[in-house]
């Protein structure tokens, strides 16, 4: 039975109901190449992945929303009015669809009526792959789906963003929501965070798999480091501003940095803006590397990635660094490097499929015997983005 009929079972019985709610998926997202260049007004290369998150919904007759999440059955049944979705701490993983909801309203959507909402994810938890954008996209589509309204694909992954920045107050940028709107299988996306221009690259993985290692530490200081790393470029912006006519850091090309990065006083204000500019370079290597089907090239610039992110901007730990560097140690590996905000989460590795057995082998019991305790490997498939898995008249998957 496939996994979506268990959910319908699942939703009937916590819901006591016999009606068929439709169902929706929004995946999770790794990011490739690209990291910390978000928010510098630079390129990513974000996929959407096979992994990520359900949700089951039916429209009620009166005004109550009610979520329900497998991950956290002892929460139970989380309830709030449509006319009170205000952010509640209580309400806690709740808040994510909340704000949904909130934001599709306040943006003139109809939502006449409440509904009954069972979410699943099968993202691991904390791990970096951006489960809450994906809870917020496939409330969107649920929203979408459920009361007969079109919303623009671009508008919904900006609503996305705007729960997270103002409804739950996380200052990220819009590549997480972006992936995971407009996922293509077998395909990664060169996205420009300041224009939102964006590219499809084809991943023709041939005889490779995308491994995602999952450190298993759970990212505390990743929230209070991003802020301090924001701040840090935005001031090395300020400088570089004195001369120059600028935006942001992804404009500067790595000659225009290197003649001007003597404006930029404090040292590691200058390793920061270091790595958003390489990072930047290396983004657009990438997505030309990819288009020419050199995945050993694009192994390299993953690797070189990594050893920014680790020297100059420095949010990589001892977790994720010894997984990137045992990494590259194996036989059969393209290339590695952390994926995410950093300080635990994940990293990712292109590894040969017949090489994935020995090389997760290994390298568990690298980090093992470095860090004290496995880390969690995943073979990632590249699918596609949000959308709906039931047919329109919502009947039960057979």
């Amino acid at each position: 039975m496939k996994t979506e009929s268990k959910l319908i079972k699942e939703f009937q019985s916590i819901f006591h109901t016999t009606q068929s709610p439709r169902v929706f998926f929004a995946p999770g997202r790794i990011n490739l190449i690209g990291e910390h260049t978000d928010y510098n007004g630079g390129h990513v290369f974000p996929a959407s992945i096979s992994y990520g998150t359900y949700a089951l919904g039916a429209t009620r007759n009166d005004q109550k929303l009610r979520f329900y999440s497998l991950n956290f059955p002892e929460k139970g049944i989380i309830e709030c009015d449509l006319q009170d979705l205000d952010y509640k701490e209580e309400n806690d993983w709740a808040n994510y669809p909340k704000g949904m909801f909130l934001l599709l309203k306040q943006a003139g959507y109809t939502i006449s009526n409440g509904a009954d909402i069972l979410f699943h994810g099968n993202i691991p938890n904390g791990a970096g792959l951006s489960s809450s954008a994906s809870i917020e996209l496939v409330t969107g589509a649920l929203v979408e789906g459920l009361y007969n309204q079109t919303i623009d694909s671009l508008e919904m992954i900006k609503l996305g963003q705007k729960v997270e920045n103002d409804y739950i107050g996380v200052n990220s940028g819009i590549m997480d929501q972006f992936a995971i709107g407009m996922g293509k299988k077998d395909h990664a996306i060169l996205l420009n965070c300041d224009t939102l221009d964006y590219h499809y690259a084809p991943i023709n993985l041939a005889d490779h798999v995308i491994m995602i290692i999952n450190t298993n530490k759970k990212r505390s200081l990743a929230g209070s480091k991003y802020n301090e790393r924001r701040r840090e470029c935005e001031a090395a912006l300020t400088d570089l501003q004195k001369e120059l006519n600028i935006h942001s850091l992804g404009e500067l090309s790595k000659g225009e940095f290197e003649r001007k990065k003597h404006l930029i006083t404090n040292k590691v204000n200058q390793k920061r803006a270091k790595h958003a500019v390489y990072e930047n370079a290396r983004t657009l290597e990438a997505f030309d590397k990819l288009q020419q089907g050199d995945l050993d090239a694009f192994g390299k610039l993953m690797n070189c990635s990594h050893i920014s992110l680790r020297d100059d901007y420095e949010v990589t730990g001892k977790e994720l660094d010894t997984i990137a560097e045992a990494a590259w140690d194996q036989e059969g590996v393209l290339g590695a490097r952390m994926t995410g905000a950093g300080f635990g989460g994940c990293a990712i590795a292109i590894v040969e499929r017949d090489k994935a057995e020995a090389f997760e082998k290994n390298v568990n019991a690298i980090y093992r015997e470095e860090v004290g305790y496995e880390a969690t490997f995943y073979t990632a498939a590249i699918g596609d983005g949000t959308k709906e898995i039931t047919e329109a008249t919502g009947g039960l998957l057979q």
